[in-house]
Protein backbone atom coordinates (compact mmCIF):
# COMPACT_ATOMS: atom_id res chain seq x y z
CA UNK A 1 0.00 0.00 0.00
CA UNK A 2 1.10 2.94 -1.04
CA UNK A 3 0.96 6.56 0.35
CA UNK A 4 -1.93 8.86 -0.37
CA UNK A 5 -5.70 7.94 0.43
CA UNK A 6 -7.28 4.82 0.89
CA UNK A 7 -10.14 3.80 -1.84
CA UNK A 8 -12.70 2.14 -0.23
CA UNK A 9 -14.72 -0.21 -2.45
CA UNK A 10 -12.37 -1.27 -4.66
CA UNK A 11 -10.61 -4.70 -3.82
CA UNK A 12 -9.87 -5.85 -0.09
CA UNK A 13 -9.87 -3.37 2.46
CA UNK A 14 -6.92 -4.76 4.63
CA UNK A 15 -5.76 -4.36 8.22
CA UNK A 16 -2.89 -2.31 7.19
CA UNK A 17 -5.09 -0.53 5.30
CA UNK A 18 -7.59 0.80 8.03
CA UNK A 19 -4.45 0.99 10.19
CA UNK A 20 -3.17 4.00 7.81
CA UNK A 21 -6.65 5.80 8.09
CA UNK A 22 -6.91 5.06 11.56
CA UNK A 23 -3.95 5.94 13.17
CA UNK A 24 -1.97 7.49 9.93
CA UNK A 25 -4.73 9.89 9.39
CA UNK A 26 -5.02 8.95 5.85
CA UNK A 27 -7.96 9.81 3.42
CA UNK A 28 -10.71 7.72 2.35
CA UNK A 29 -12.07 8.16 -1.21
CA UNK A 30 -15.21 5.81 -2.12
CA UNK A 31 -14.54 3.98 -6.09
CA UNK A 32 -16.87 4.44 -8.52
CA UNK A 33 -17.75 0.71 -8.22
CA UNK A 34 -18.60 1.44 -4.37
CA UNK A 35 -20.92 4.68 -6.08
CA UNK A 36 -22.61 2.35 -7.95
CA UNK A 37 -23.48 -0.58 -5.79
CA UNK A 38 -24.69 2.01 -2.64
CA UNK A 39 -27.12 3.71 -5.67
CA UNK A 40 -28.17 0.31 -6.52
CA UNK A 41 -29.23 -0.99 -3.38
CA UNK A 42 -30.86 2.59 -2.62
CA UNK A 43 -33.08 1.96 -5.42
CA UNK A 44 -34.49 -1.95 -3.52
CA UNK A 45 -35.02 0.68 -0.46
CA UNK A 46 -37.44 3.04 -2.53
CA UNK A 47 -39.28 0.49 -4.04
CA UNK A 48 -40.08 -1.40 -1.06
CA UNK A 49 -41.36 1.81 0.18
CA UNK A 50 -43.68 2.42 -2.71
CA UNK A 51 -45.03 -0.90 -2.04
CA UNK A 52 -45.34 -0.30 1.60
CA UNK A 53 -44.19 -3.99 2.71
CA UNK A 54 -43.19 -4.63 5.99
CA UNK A 55 -39.68 -4.29 6.20
CA UNK A 56 -37.49 -4.46 9.15
CA UNK A 57 -36.23 -1.20 10.34
CA UNK A 58 -37.49 0.39 7.40
CA UNK A 59 -41.27 0.08 7.61
CA UNK A 60 -41.18 -1.09 10.97
CA UNK A 61 -39.81 -0.50 14.49
CA UNK A 62 -36.86 -2.43 15.56
CA UNK A 63 -35.69 -4.97 18.00
CA UNK A 64 -39.03 -5.56 19.96
CA UNK A 65 -40.90 -3.13 18.47
CA UNK A 66 -40.89 -5.59 15.23
CA UNK A 67 -44.48 -5.50 15.44
CA UNK A 68 -45.07 -1.95 15.11
CA UNK A 69 -45.61 -0.23 11.50
CA UNK A 70 -44.83 3.03 10.99
CA UNK A 71 -46.71 5.38 8.97
CA UNK A 72 -45.57 6.75 5.89
CA UNK A 73 -45.01 10.24 7.20
CA UNK A 74 -43.09 8.86 10.13
CA UNK A 75 -40.25 7.03 8.26
CA UNK A 76 -37.83 9.56 8.13
CA UNK A 77 -38.40 10.60 11.75
CA UNK A 78 -37.90 7.77 12.79
CA UNK A 79 -34.20 7.14 11.31
CA UNK A 80 -33.27 10.14 13.52
CA UNK A 81 -35.07 8.80 16.55
CA UNK A 82 -32.66 5.49 16.14
CA UNK A 83 -29.38 7.31 16.92
CA UNK A 84 -30.94 8.69 20.22
CA UNK A 85 -32.65 5.98 21.18
CA UNK A 86 -29.37 3.60 21.17
CA UNK A 87 -26.87 6.17 22.37
CA UNK A 88 -26.58 4.39 25.31
CA UNK A 89 -22.35 4.19 25.79
CA UNK A 90 -21.37 4.75 29.42
CA UNK A 91 -17.83 4.59 30.66
CA UNK A 92 -14.08 5.72 29.47
CA UNK A 93 -14.31 7.15 25.74
CA UNK A 94 -12.78 5.18 22.60
CA UNK A 95 -9.62 7.04 21.44
CA UNK A 96 -9.35 8.61 18.22
CA UNK A 97 -8.00 6.16 16.62
CA UNK A 98 -10.38 3.90 17.65
CA UNK A 99 -13.44 6.27 16.58
CA UNK A 100 -11.56 6.52 13.10
CA UNK A 101 -11.41 2.99 12.33
CA UNK A 102 -15.02 2.41 13.94
CA UNK A 103 -15.69 5.10 10.98
CA UNK A 104 -13.56 3.45 8.31
CA UNK A 105 -15.08 0.19 8.89
CA UNK A 106 -18.80 0.83 8.77
CA UNK A 107 -17.72 2.86 5.20
CA UNK A 108 -16.46 -0.15 4.14
CA UNK A 109 -19.85 -1.81 5.10
CA UNK A 110 -21.72 0.31 3.94
CA UNK A 111 -19.84 0.29 -0.05
CA UNK A 112 -20.58 -3.76 -0.59
CA UNK A 113 -23.78 -2.16 -1.74
CA UNK A 114 -26.19 -4.30 0.16
CA UNK A 115 -27.40 -2.25 2.99
CA UNK A 116 -29.64 0.12 1.32
CA UNK A 117 -28.24 3.59 2.78
CA UNK A 118 -28.47 7.11 0.73
CA UNK A 119 -24.99 7.45 -1.27
CA UNK A 120 -25.43 10.69 0.19
CA UNK A 121 -24.68 9.41 3.95
CA UNK A 122 -22.30 7.42 3.00
CA UNK A 123 -20.15 9.96 1.67
CA UNK A 124 -21.19 12.25 4.11
CA UNK A 125 -18.99 9.94 6.96
CA UNK A 126 -16.36 9.79 4.66
CA UNK A 127 -16.24 13.88 4.65
CA UNK A 128 -16.33 13.57 8.10
CA UNK A 129 -13.63 11.13 8.66
CA UNK A 130 -11.11 13.22 6.00
CA UNK A 131 -12.03 16.44 8.18
CA UNK A 132 -10.47 15.04 11.27
CA UNK A 133 -14.24 14.97 12.86
CA UNK A 134 -14.04 12.41 15.17
CA UNK A 135 -17.24 11.73 17.44
CA UNK A 136 -17.28 11.23 20.96
CA UNK A 137 -17.98 7.44 21.51
CA UNK A 138 -18.07 6.11 25.34
CA UNK A 139 -16.37 2.29 24.85
CA UNK A 140 -19.00 0.51 26.65
CA UNK A 141 -22.77 -0.55 25.52
CA UNK A 142 -22.54 -2.86 22.85
CA UNK A 143 -22.32 -6.91 23.41
CA UNK A 144 -21.31 -8.01 19.84
CA UNK A 145 -24.83 -8.06 18.48
CA UNK A 146 -24.61 -5.20 16.22
CA UNK A 147 -22.71 -2.30 17.75
CA UNK A 148 -25.47 -0.28 18.14
CA UNK A 149 -24.27 1.83 20.82
CA UNK A 150 -21.00 2.86 19.82
CA UNK A 151 -22.22 3.69 16.35
CA UNK A 152 -25.46 5.87 17.42
CA UNK A 153 -23.28 8.08 19.48
CA UNK A 154 -20.89 8.34 15.96
CA UNK A 155 -24.88 9.14 13.93
CA UNK A 156 -25.68 11.54 16.66
CA UNK A 157 -22.68 13.56 15.91
CA UNK A 158 -22.58 13.58 12.25
CA UNK A 159 -26.24 14.87 12.88
CA UNK A 160 -25.52 17.90 14.85
CA UNK A 161 -25.89 16.40 18.20
CA UNK A 162 -23.79 14.98 21.00
CA UNK A 163 -20.42 15.90 20.60
CA UNK A 164 -17.31 15.41 18.54
CA UNK A 165 -13.34 15.93 19.01
CA UNK A 166 -11.96 18.59 16.04
CA UNK A 167 -7.90 19.21 15.66
CA UNK A 168 -7.63 18.29 19.56
CA UNK A 169 -10.67 20.51 20.76
CA UNK A 170 -14.47 18.89 22.33
CA UNK A 171 -17.04 20.61 20.86
CA UNK A 172 -20.68 20.15 20.82
CA UNK A 173 -21.56 18.25 17.56
CA UNK A 174 -23.06 20.91 15.70
CA UNK A 175 -20.05 23.24 16.40
CA UNK A 176 -18.28 20.60 15.13
CA UNK A 177 -19.70 19.82 12.23
CA UNK A 178 -19.87 23.95 11.27
CA UNK A 179 -16.11 24.61 12.25
CA UNK A 180 -15.04 21.46 9.81
CA UNK A 181 -16.98 23.13 6.98
CA UNK A 182 -19.43 20.49 6.79
CA UNK A 183 -23.08 19.56 6.96
CA UNK A 184 -25.35 17.50 9.40
CA UNK A 185 -25.72 14.20 7.77
CA UNK A 186 -28.69 14.21 5.49
CA UNK A 187 -30.90 11.02 7.04
CA UNK A 188 -33.89 9.89 5.14
CA UNK A 189 -35.84 6.44 5.70
CA UNK A 190 -33.73 3.20 6.38
CA UNK A 191 -30.62 5.79 6.95
CA UNK A 192 -30.18 6.00 10.32
CA UNK A 193 -30.73 2.15 10.75
CA UNK A 194 -27.85 1.93 8.29
CA UNK A 195 -25.57 3.87 10.38
CA UNK A 196 -25.92 1.84 12.90
CA UNK A 197 -26.68 -2.00 12.25
CA UNK A 198 -23.47 -3.84 12.36
CA UNK A 199 -20.19 -3.98 14.09
CA UNK A 200 -17.55 -1.79 12.68
CA UNK A 201 -16.77 -0.80 16.18
CA UNK A 202 -15.92 -4.51 16.80
CA UNK A 203 -14.07 -4.80 13.31
CA UNK A 204 -12.55 -1.48 13.56
CA UNK A 205 -11.10 -1.47 16.74
CA UNK A 206 -10.10 -5.71 15.96
CA UNK A 207 -8.21 -4.51 13.04
CA UNK A 208 -6.24 -1.85 15.15
CA UNK A 209 -5.63 -4.89 18.63
CA UNK A 210 -4.67 -7.16 15.22
CA UNK A 211 -2.10 -4.91 14.42
CA UNK A 212 -0.46 -4.51 17.93
CA UNK A 213 -0.60 -8.47 18.24
CA UNK A 214 1.59 -8.97 15.05
CA UNK A 215 4.27 -5.91 16.13
CA UNK A 216 3.97 -7.71 19.70
CA UNK A 217 4.72 -11.73 17.93
CA UNK A 218 7.46 -10.42 15.77
CA UNK A 219 8.88 -8.56 18.78
CA UNK A 220 8.84 -12.08 20.68
CA UNK A 221 10.33 -13.67 17.79
CA UNK A 222 13.40 -11.80 18.17
CA UNK A 223 13.60 -11.58 22.28
CA UNK A 224 13.72 -15.57 21.68
CA UNK A 225 16.82 -15.38 19.71
CA UNK A 226 18.24 -13.38 21.47
CA UNK A 227 17.48 -15.27 24.61
CA UNK A 228 19.04 -18.58 23.18
CA UNK A 229 22.22 -16.72 22.23
CA UNK A 230 22.59 -15.35 25.44
CA UNK A 231 21.55 -18.80 27.19
CA UNK A 232 24.17 -20.82 24.69
CA UNK A 233 20.68 -22.87 23.86
CA UNK A 234 20.86 -26.01 22.10
CA UNK A 235 18.79 -25.33 18.78
CA UNK A 236 18.37 -28.17 17.32
CA UNK A 237 14.40 -27.69 17.82
CA UNK A 238 14.53 -25.10 15.52
CA UNK A 239 15.94 -27.63 12.71
CA UNK A 240 13.51 -28.21 10.05
CA UNK A 241 13.25 -32.04 9.93
CA UNK A 242 12.56 -32.20 13.29
CA UNK A 243 9.91 -29.84 12.69
CA UNK A 244 8.34 -31.64 10.58
CA UNK A 245 7.95 -34.93 11.83
CA UNK A 246 4.84 -33.66 13.73
CA UNK A 247 4.20 -30.00 11.62
CA UNK A 248 1.80 -28.66 13.86
CA UNK A 249 0.24 -25.42 12.23
CA UNK A 250 2.73 -22.23 11.99
CA UNK A 251 5.04 -24.46 14.05
CA UNK A 252 7.68 -24.63 10.91
CA UNK A 253 7.11 -21.30 9.55
CA UNK A 254 7.94 -20.48 13.70
CA UNK A 255 11.11 -22.20 13.58
CA UNK A 256 12.57 -20.95 10.11
CA UNK A 257 12.15 -17.25 11.69
CA UNK A 258 13.83 -17.67 14.68
CA UNK A 259 17.13 -20.09 13.33
CA UNK A 260 17.25 -17.23 10.44
CA UNK A 261 17.89 -14.55 12.87
CA UNK A 262 20.73 -17.28 14.42
CA UNK A 263 22.27 -17.57 11.20
CA UNK A 264 26.02 -16.60 10.61
CA UNK A 265 26.63 -16.98 14.38
CA UNK A 266 28.36 -20.55 16.19
CA UNK A 267 25.10 -21.25 17.95
CA UNK A 268 23.11 -20.98 14.48
CA UNK A 269 25.59 -23.87 13.21
CA UNK A 270 24.93 -25.58 16.61
CA UNK A 271 28.45 -24.87 18.18
CA UNK A 272 28.08 -23.16 21.21
CA UNK A 273 24.88 -24.89 23.15
CA UNK A 274 26.01 -25.89 26.61
CA UNK A 275 23.13 -28.47 27.43
CA UNK A 276 21.89 -31.59 25.69
CA UNK A 277 18.28 -30.68 26.18
CA UNK A 278 17.16 -26.97 27.79
CA UNK A 279 14.12 -26.34 29.48
CA UNK A 280 10.63 -25.74 27.79
CA UNK A 281 10.70 -22.19 27.69
CA UNK A 282 13.73 -22.85 24.80
CA UNK A 283 12.56 -25.87 23.47
CA UNK A 284 9.49 -25.32 22.68
CA UNK A 285 9.75 -22.04 21.50
CA UNK A 286 9.04 -22.65 17.54
CA UNK A 287 5.25 -24.80 19.05
CA UNK A 288 4.31 -22.05 21.20
CA UNK A 289 5.13 -19.01 18.87
CA UNK A 290 4.03 -21.19 16.09
CA UNK A 291 0.48 -21.73 17.22
CA UNK A 292 0.18 -17.78 18.09
CA UNK A 293 1.15 -16.90 15.24
CA UNK A 294 -1.69 -19.50 14.03
CA UNK A 295 -4.61 -18.27 16.03
CA UNK A 296 -3.18 -14.59 14.82
CA UNK A 297 -4.19 -15.74 11.24
CA UNK A 298 -7.92 -17.34 12.19
CA UNK A 299 -8.67 -14.18 13.61
CA UNK A 300 -7.37 -11.80 10.80
CA UNK A 301 -9.72 -13.74 8.49
CA UNK A 302 -12.24 -12.78 10.64
CA UNK A 303 -11.61 -9.06 10.85
CA UNK A 304 -11.34 -8.99 6.96
CA UNK A 305 -14.25 -10.79 6.86
CA UNK A 306 -16.27 -8.10 8.42
CA UNK A 307 -14.02 -5.38 6.75
CA UNK A 308 -15.22 -6.45 3.67
CA UNK A 309 -18.79 -7.90 3.69
CA UNK A 310 -22.37 -7.26 4.86
CA UNK A 311 -23.47 -7.32 8.64
CA UNK A 312 -26.61 -5.70 7.92
CA UNK A 313 -30.43 -6.80 8.93
CA UNK A 314 -32.00 -7.21 6.68
CA UNK A 315 -29.78 -7.25 4.03
CA UNK A 316 -30.04 -6.96 -0.01
CA UNK A 317 -29.36 -10.29 -1.94
CA UNK A 318 -30.73 -10.48 -5.71
CA UNK A 319 -32.80 -7.22 -5.39
CA UNK A 320 -34.50 -8.58 -1.95
CA UNK A 321 -34.58 -7.40 1.49
CA UNK A 322 -33.60 -10.54 3.70
CA UNK A 323 -34.13 -10.67 7.25
CA UNK A 324 -31.20 -12.69 8.93
CA UNK A 325 -28.43 -13.50 11.31
CA UNK A 326 -25.28 -11.99 9.58
CA UNK A 327 -24.81 -9.57 12.25
CA UNK A 328 -23.99 -12.36 15.03
CA UNK A 329 -20.08 -12.51 16.42
CA UNK A 330 -19.86 -15.63 17.32
CA UNK A 331 -17.23 -16.76 15.06
CA UNK A 332 -14.91 -13.60 15.05
CA UNK A 333 -15.12 -13.71 19.23
CA UNK A 334 -14.16 -17.51 19.17
CA UNK A 335 -10.97 -16.78 17.32
CA UNK A 336 -10.05 -13.42 19.55
CA UNK A 337 -10.56 -15.50 23.07
CA UNK A 338 -8.45 -18.39 21.52
CA UNK A 339 -5.92 -15.65 19.83
CA UNK A 340 -5.78 -13.80 23.51
CA UNK A 341 -5.05 -17.58 25.22
CA UNK A 342 -1.74 -17.63 22.37
CA UNK A 343 -0.59 -14.87 24.00
CA UNK A 344 -0.58 -16.15 27.58
CA UNK A 345 1.07 -19.10 26.40
CA UNK A 346 3.95 -17.13 24.39
CA UNK A 347 3.66 -14.82 27.64
CA UNK A 348 4.44 -17.41 29.49
CA UNK A 349 7.59 -18.85 27.99
CA UNK A 350 9.06 -15.17 27.63
CA UNK A 351 8.40 -14.51 31.06
CA UNK A 352 10.51 -18.28 32.05
CA UNK A 353 13.35 -17.57 29.53
CA UNK A 354 14.41 -14.24 31.16
CA UNK A 355 14.13 -15.64 34.61
CA UNK A 356 16.50 -18.62 33.76
CA UNK A 357 18.70 -16.35 32.17
CA UNK A 358 18.91 -14.31 35.79
CA UNK A 359 19.25 -18.05 37.37
CA UNK A 360 23.11 -19.03 37.94
CA UNK A 361 21.24 -22.58 38.37
CA UNK A 362 20.29 -22.49 34.49
CA UNK A 363 22.86 -19.72 32.77
CA UNK A 364 26.11 -20.11 34.52
CA UNK A 365 26.51 -16.37 35.22
CA UNK A 366 25.93 -13.80 38.29
CA UNK A 367 22.36 -14.27 39.99
CA UNK A 368 20.34 -11.19 38.49
CA UNK A 369 23.13 -10.53 35.99
CA UNK A 370 24.66 -7.99 38.35
CA UNK A 371 28.38 -7.55 36.96
CA UNK A 372 29.29 -5.90 40.54
CA UNK A 373 28.84 -8.85 43.25
CA UNK A 374 25.66 -9.77 45.23
CA UNK A 375 25.79 -6.56 46.97
CA UNK A 376 23.89 -5.03 44.25
CA UNK A 377 20.19 -5.75 42.98
CA UNK A 378 20.95 -6.04 39.34
CA UNK A 379 17.58 -7.09 37.12
CA UNK A 380 15.99 -8.91 40.80
CA UNK A 381 13.15 -6.62 40.95
CA UNK A 382 13.27 -6.60 36.91
CA UNK A 383 11.50 -9.90 37.72
CA UNK A 384 8.23 -8.60 39.29
CA UNK A 385 7.69 -6.62 36.33
CA UNK A 386 7.97 -9.69 34.89
CA UNK A 387 5.50 -11.57 36.94
CA UNK A 388 3.18 -8.79 36.73
CA UNK A 389 3.07 -8.60 32.65
CA UNK A 390 2.98 -12.14 32.36
CA UNK A 391 -0.12 -12.30 35.07
CA UNK A 392 -1.83 -9.24 33.36
CA UNK A 393 -2.25 -11.40 30.08
CA UNK A 394 -3.13 -14.31 31.38
CA UNK A 395 -5.60 -12.74 33.28
CA UNK A 396 -7.07 -11.20 30.18
CA UNK A 397 -6.82 -14.96 28.31
CA UNK A 398 -9.90 -15.62 30.74
CA UNK A 399 -13.19 -15.66 28.13
CA UNK A 400 -15.34 -13.10 28.69
CA UNK A 401 -17.74 -14.55 26.20
CA UNK A 402 -20.30 -16.58 27.58
CA UNK A 403 -23.03 -15.46 29.39
CA UNK A 404 -25.24 -12.35 28.34
CA UNK A 405 -28.52 -11.07 29.71
CA UNK A 406 -31.18 -10.95 27.58
CA UNK A 407 -32.40 -8.03 25.96
CA UNK A 408 -35.22 -6.51 24.20
CA UNK A 409 -37.89 -8.39 25.51
CA UNK A 410 -36.28 -11.42 25.07
CA UNK A 411 -36.27 -11.05 21.24
CA UNK A 412 -32.32 -10.27 21.66
CA UNK A 413 -31.41 -14.00 23.69
CA UNK A 414 -27.83 -14.19 22.37
CA UNK A 415 -24.68 -12.11 21.79
CA UNK A 416 -20.92 -13.14 21.77
CA UNK A 417 -19.77 -10.17 23.67
CA UNK A 418 -17.35 -9.24 20.66
CA UNK A 419 -16.41 -6.06 21.95
CA UNK A 420 -14.85 -7.50 25.24
CA UNK A 421 -12.77 -10.15 23.25
CA UNK A 422 -11.34 -7.14 21.66
CA UNK A 423 -10.71 -5.00 24.44
CA UNK A 424 -8.94 -7.94 26.24
CA UNK A 425 -6.47 -8.82 23.19
CA UNK A 426 -5.54 -5.09 22.85
CA UNK A 427 -4.61 -4.56 26.51
CA UNK A 428 -2.70 -8.47 26.54
CA UNK A 429 -1.03 -7.02 23.23
CA UNK A 430 0.22 -3.75 24.68
CA UNK A 431 1.59 -5.99 27.98
CA UNK A 432 3.41 -8.42 25.55
CA UNK A 433 5.51 -5.99 23.55
CA UNK A 434 6.87 -4.67 26.82
CA UNK A 435 7.12 -8.00 27.85
CA UNK A 436 9.53 -8.38 24.89
CA UNK A 437 11.13 -5.97 25.92
CA UNK A 438 11.72 -7.27 29.37
CA UNK A 439 13.17 -10.33 28.04
CA UNK A 440 15.25 -8.03 25.58
CA UNK A 441 16.98 -6.20 28.09
CA UNK A 442 17.57 -9.25 30.30
CA UNK A 443 19.23 -11.26 27.20
CA UNK A 444 21.40 -8.54 25.76
CA UNK A 445 22.71 -8.03 29.82
CA UNK A 446 23.30 -11.67 29.75
CA UNK A 447 25.34 -11.61 26.16
CA UNK A 448 27.24 -8.98 27.32
CA UNK A 449 28.23 -10.45 30.73
CA UNK A 450 29.82 -13.26 28.22
CA UNK A 451 32.25 -11.30 26.98
CA UNK A 452 33.03 -11.50 23.19
CA UNK A 453 30.48 -13.55 22.39
CA UNK A 454 29.97 -13.75 18.36
CA UNK A 455 26.31 -13.64 17.65
CA UNK A 456 24.16 -14.71 14.16
CA UNK A 457 23.94 -11.48 12.29
CA UNK A 458 19.95 -10.92 13.15
CA UNK A 459 20.69 -11.09 16.74
CA UNK A 460 23.86 -8.88 16.38
CA UNK A 461 21.40 -6.12 14.92
CA UNK A 462 19.11 -6.61 17.59
CA UNK A 463 21.52 -6.63 20.58
CA UNK A 464 22.61 -3.64 18.88
CA UNK A 465 19.67 -2.21 18.63
CA UNK A 466 18.45 -2.47 22.30
CA UNK A 467 22.34 -1.01 23.16
CA UNK A 468 21.12 2.12 21.14
CA UNK A 469 18.53 2.82 23.59
CA UNK A 470 19.56 0.81 26.95
CA UNK A 471 23.18 0.96 28.38
CA UNK A 472 24.52 -1.91 29.65
CA UNK A 473 23.43 -2.40 33.51
CA UNK A 474 26.86 -1.74 35.99
CA UNK A 475 25.60 0.20 39.28
CA UNK A 476 22.12 -0.43 40.35
CA UNK A 477 19.88 1.83 38.62
CA UNK A 478 15.47 2.18 37.63
CA UNK A 479 15.37 -0.77 35.21
CA UNK A 480 11.78 0.53 34.29
CA UNK A 481 12.79 3.74 32.10
CA UNK A 482 15.06 1.33 30.36
CA UNK A 483 11.87 -0.99 29.34
CA UNK A 484 9.47 2.06 28.53
CA UNK A 485 12.04 3.38 26.45
CA UNK A 486 12.32 0.05 24.29
CA UNK A 487 9.61 -0.41 24.06
CA UNK A 488 8.39 2.60 22.75
CA UNK A 489 10.75 2.66 19.78
CA UNK A 490 9.89 -0.76 18.84
CA UNK A 491 6.15 0.93 18.58
CA UNK A 492 7.48 3.59 16.77
CA UNK A 493 8.76 1.23 14.27
CA UNK A 494 12.21 2.08 14.66
CA UNK A 495 13.48 -1.91 13.61
CA UNK A 496 10.90 -2.75 10.95
CA UNK A 497 13.92 -4.03 8.84
CA UNK A 498 15.25 -6.03 11.12
CA UNK A 499 15.10 -9.93 10.82
CA UNK A 500 14.09 -9.08 7.11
Amino acid sequence: MSGGSVVIGDGLLTIEALTAIARGRRPVVLSAAARNRVTAARSVIERAIAENKPVYGLTTGLGAGVDTRLSPDDLAAFQRRVAFARAVGVGSEMPAEEVRAMMAARIAGMSVGQTGVSLAVVQAVADALNAGFHPIVPSIGSVGAADLAPLAHMALALLGEGEAELAGERLPGGEALVRAGLQPVPIGPKDGHALVVANAASAGRGALALADVRLALDTLDRAAALSMEAFGANISPLAEPVNAARPAPGQIEAARTIFALLAGGPLGQNKASRRVQDPLSFRCVAPVHGAARTAYFEAEAMVLLELNHSGDNPVIVEGQLQSNGNFDMTGFTLRFEALSQALSHVATISAQRALKLMSPAYSDQPRFLTPLGQSRTGFATLQKAISALEGEIRARAQPATLALLHAADGVEDHAANAPAAVTKLAESAERLLVLAACEMVVAAQSIDLRGDLQLGHGTARIRDFVRAHVDRLEEDRPSGPDVSRLAEAIREGQWRDIGE
